[in-house]
């Protein structure tokens, strides 16, 4: 797996199903919803099926070989873009 890539967030805490759009890992909120449905999304190692689970800085979203890290802005993102 590749290490993950750091995503910035504006406020404390930040949504599971919000965060896995905004780290680019999922294109929508139903494509979010069907995933979490299945158990597929991991938040720190352990499945999770919450799209409304609270995420703050130092979280790690998994799904499949892809991977995000909460980041409170005090570390600059590493999108390759």
């Amino acid at each position: 797996m590749a290490d993950p890539v750091n995503v910035p967030i504006e406020d404390a805490s930040i949504k599971l199903g919000q965060f896995l759009k905004l780290a680019n890992l999922v294109e929508s909120g139903s494509a979010a919803k069907d995933l979490l449905a299945a158990g597929v999304v991991k938040v720190n190692g352990v499945p999770e099926t919450r799209r409304g689970r609270q995420l703050v800085n130092g979280d790690l979203v998994t799904l499949a070989a892809q991977s995000a890290r909460v980041s409170d802005g005090s570390t600059p993102d590493d999108f390759p873009w």
